[in-house]
């Protein structure tokens, strides 16, 4: 089907106020005499505040409130932006308080202070005095589970959750198998990094309303939670989300706005900004779960999977977030890849007195699609087998049904991504290159396959809602829930309405800006899901526009809906393309005719209760350096299938940032810490050692469009599958390139040095 605007190169729609400044962020909103609120944060991971004096601090000219503890509600609540569930057992823990008595990381927040500048503020946190009273340190999740382990919060133990699933007859499956292969497989803990750090505004307006003008990708969610950390009902919170300068899931937390909002209360409802520096962000916002995992696959000798078991331990850290979702997700979107009679998933969250872990790009997915595709390769291996040939054995076909969700896939392309990824690599030639290397330079070939999902459904309520107007001169204005954080979410919307409307994208105009009190309600940008989900109410409402412009034409013109179109901005017949009148002629007669007037809109809401699986690969070269133990990658591909792709400039934009991330999380990223306090050691970007344009290859990025039955469009999820599989690629390439296994990330030079070393391949 030939589209107008769908599938385009479309130019985003805010691109020209990215660059030339004029698009407004959070920080760009400031009030008159605009206060500055600052957080006194614990020197120790794990430690009751017995006492405070801040009297030094308060008697501060220019300081105009300091809050502990006792002077915030001490109302439990969860950060995590997940959709409010009327099911107590199914919400999020709810283990966090605006300001704690009880430490329980390092940079854990015991007090804050409310200044008339931020020197006064950063003065005055220096004049409080705190009286702890140290307790053991956990960091790892092995000292939080021991028995006589310290409570870091009031529960039995420090396990959070241990939910699993398992299905089919595991020991019968591993005594069908003529080889059991097992493998342990270890992720880090690393920071999103996004370029804005969090920030938030607050006020109370003329009406006794809180208003919060927050960086984040929850706008809605925000509005809830705030209103439970303050006791206070929902509809007396107000929050307006701007443009943001990225997210990653790390915005998909309520990190600053309920401190924000109490401190505004705090001096009576004056504008406070709370902005945190990068530092703190690095300790204070949310991390990505550290995994360990240990696997048992049986396999017949030709490779065919009989059964998988997976333990893994989840470290949390000091508060839940996410928490157990995370390990969960992920085992549940590993399930559609592979086709096993028998499988038993064991994974278990700790707490430990560590930063907060919680969403951040691929939702867990990352940390075992990079454990069990390091061991599919260590299968190929173990067999002897091309690990291409082992993947296209067990992959799952269309109309392959989970046995736990029973969601059912009614699009497959893996297949179709890793032969165009094999093409692309020369995985044949190049295998063959390779095949008898020496040297102190040796080059390698990997890969490693995904699933992934495009939304929550059945875990969670998918609900998406759009509204759209047409204006006077044909165009019309569209307004979304779903938020826009730099991933192009108002362009697709824009296409998709342009495409129903037979409109140029130019005459859409996109409502960037949320607000809880006027936007339609969308939970928010997060699981890949807006443009799938978000999209369908997006279709929806311009579909019921369309309908509604072609009934008042009927009644202009006596000629029936059913023979009518819209293209080119024009009413056509449908039949034949002939115009029978602009479009924005009879925009005009909906708003001034004397007798027929009716302004067209649509308000329309989506309750999606489908979830559509996106599949890919990730093709990696290498060169390892075996004195210095730099690995370099020389060659990447990222292959999807996403469905219909609606604007493949920024499908492919999705593909670099998410590959690029992934390169990081192989080979340099890591939050380092002591273990023996807690402190975190490199939370600045000098220390944080991201990737650079420097270590970034070409990024080669290809799709297999098969279109999705469920998707609007035939769309399916994108935003998070290309961050999955570069770290397995990469290091399945390493192991091409040197025969060393490296399952422990990041593969950094000083560890990959020590292991060729230890593995006698260097002296």
């Amino acid at each position: 089907m030939a589209y107008n605007t769908v599938g385009q190169r479309e130019i985003r729609v805010d691109a020209v106020a990215k660059v030339t400044g004029k698009a407004k962020y959070t920080a760009d909103f400031r009030e008159r005499d605009m206060l500055v609120g600052k957080i006194l944060r614990s020197p120790y991971a794990h430690a009751w505040v017995r006492q405070i004096h801040s009297e030094q601090a308060r008697a501060l000219p220019g300081v105009e409130a300091v809050l502990t503890y006792a002077d915030v509600p001490h109302l439990k609540f969860s950060t995590a932006g997940h959709p409010y569930s009327l099911d107590p057992g199914h919400r999020d823990k709810e283990d966090r308080l605006i300001l704690t008595d009880k430490a329980r990381f390092v940079g854990d927040a015991v007090a804050a202070v409310v200044a008339e500048s931020e020197l006064i503020a950063e003065k005055a946190l220096q004049l409080i005095e705190v009286e702890y009273e140290p307790l053991e340190v956990l960091t790892s999740p092995e000292a939080a589970m021991r028995e006589d382990a310290p409570l870091i919060h009031e529960a039995k133990r420090n396990i959070l959750s241990t939910f699993g699933y398992e299905f089919g007859d595991l020991d019968q499956a591993f005594a069908e198998a003529d080889r059991i292969f097992e493998g342990e497989y270890q992720t880090s803990v690393v920071q999103h990094c996004q370029l804005e750090n969090q920030i938030a505004t607050a006020q109370v307006d003329e009406n006794g309303r809180i208003v919060i003008t927050t960086s984040t990708q929850i706008p809605h969610i925000v509005r809830r939670i705030v209103a439970q950390a303050l006791g206070i009902p929902w509809g007396k919170v107000r929050v307006l989300k701007p443009c943001i300068g990225g997210g990653f899931g790390n915005k998909q937390d309520v990190c600053v706005e309920p401190l924000a909002a109490a401190m505004t209360l705090a001096v009576g409802g004056r504008p406070v900004r709370l902005e945190l520096s990068r530092e703190e962000c690095m300790i204070d916002t949310r991390t990505r779960h550290a995994i360990k995992y240990r696997i048992k696959t049986g396999v017949k000798r030709d490779g065919k999977i009989t059964g998988i078991r997976i333990e893994a331990i989840s470290n949390t850290g000091a508060y839940a977030s996410h928490g157990h979702s995370i390990a969960s997700s992920g085992g549940g979107k590993f399930r559609y890849l592979y086709q096993v009679d028998a499988l038993k998933y064991e994974p278990v969250t700790v707490y430990t007195n560590l930063p907060v872990a919680g969403a951040m790009r691929g939702y867990g997915t990352p940390q075992i699609f990079y454990a069990f595709e390091c061991h599919m390769e260590d299968i190929a291996r173990g067999l002897g087998l091309d690990p291409i040939a082992l993947h296209k054995m067990n992959f799952v076909e269309t109309g392959f049904v989970d046995p736990i969700g029973k969601n059912k896939v009614l699009s497959c392309g893996i297949r179709e991504c890793v032969d165009k990824g094999r093409e692309m690599i020369k995985w044949d030639q190049k295998k063959k290159l390779y095949k008898n290397q020496s040297g102190d330079k040796r080059r390698g070939l990997g890969m490693a396959c995904f699933s992934y999902q495009s939304g929550t459904h059945p875990v969670n309520l998918e609900i998406a809602g759009a509204r759209i107007v047409l204006n006077q001169d044909g165009s019309v204005q569209l307004q979304v829930g779903a938020t826009e954080i730099g991933q192009g979410s108002d362009t697709v919307f824009g296409q998709m309405a342009a495409e129903v409307l037979g409109l140029p994208l130019a005459m859409v105009h996109v409502i960037s800006t949320q607000d809880t009190d006027v936007s339609p309600f969308d939970t928010g940008a997060y699981a890949s899901r807006q443009t799938y989900i978000s999209g369908m109410a997006v279709k929806k409402a311009a579909e019921e526009v369309k309908a509604k412009i072609l009934d008042f034409v009927w009644g202009m013109t006596d000629t029936p809906a059913g023979m009518l179109d819209l293209k080119g901005q024009n009413v056509v017949y449908k039949h034949s393309g002939e115009v029978l009148m602009p479009l924005a002629e009879v925009a005009l007669q909906t708003y001034y005719d004397p007798v027929f007037a009716h302004p067209i809109t649509s308000d329309t809401s989506s309750n999606a209760r489908v979830n559509a699986m996106s599949y890919g690969v990730t093709f990696a070269e290498v060169e390892v350096d075996l004195k210095t133990g730099k690995v370099e990658v020389l060659e990447i591909y990222n292959v999807h299938d996403s469905g219909r792709i609606i604007n493949p400039q920024l499908a492919e934009g999705q593909v670099h940032g998410g590959v690029s991330m992934g390169i990081g999380y192989a080979l340099s990223e890591q939050l380092l810490y002591d273990e023996k306090t807690g402190r975190v050691l490199n939370n600045n970007l000098l220390d944080y050692k991201l990737p650079t344009i420097m270590d970034t290859p070409e990024i080669g990025a290809a799709f297999v469009e098969l279109d999705d039955p469920t998707g609007p469009f035939g769309v399916k999820s994108l935003g998070e599958p290309p961050a999955i599989t570069p770290a397995p690629a990469i290091r399945n390439a390493v192991l091409d390139a040197t025969g060393v296994a490296f399952n422990r990330l990041p593969m950094n030079p000083q560890r990959v040095f020590e292991k060729l070393r230890e593995s006698g391949i260097v002296g």
